[in-house]
């Protein structure tokens, strides 16, 4: 079992910065898969970046250019920096351990999932 804490959301205007933090406890692996994905209501959730091995990363087109994950495997923790936030992005935001299938991108691929953040952007 891996159990995941996400933190680090709130209410924020466009154009602020948040950082979001995903701790992992329990049976964790510091190369294993994580990724970020956020739901805004009547929404799917959406795919936003994920992390595995040392740093391989990909992301979604709709954020790479304004969001960067990164881990910290000292600390089974993995962040979601996010940049020029829009009215837009504003969702639950969820991170997500364990691939049973190598889809990174997929959220039915995950295993685990943490309880979500709430991130507001106000224009």
């Amino acid at each position: 079992q891996v159990q995941l804490a996400e933190s680090g959301g709130g209410s924020v205007q466009a154009g602020d910065s948040l950082r979001l933090t995903c701790v992992a406890s329990g049976r964790t692996s510091n190369s294993a898969p994580m990724g970020w994905f956020r739901q805004a209501p009547g929404k799917e959730r959406e795919f936003l970046a994920a992390i595995w091995s040392v740093s391989r990363t990909i992301y979604a087109d709709s954020v790479k250019d304004r969001f960067i994950i990164s881990r910290d495997n000292a600390k089974n923790t993995v962040y979601l920096q996010m940049n020029s936030l829009k009215p837009e992005d504003t969702a639950v935001y969820y991170c997500a351990a364990e691939l049973g299938i190598w889809r990174p991108s997929s959220p039915s691929a995950y295993r685990y999932w943490g309880q979500g953040t709430q991130v507001t952007i106000s224009s």
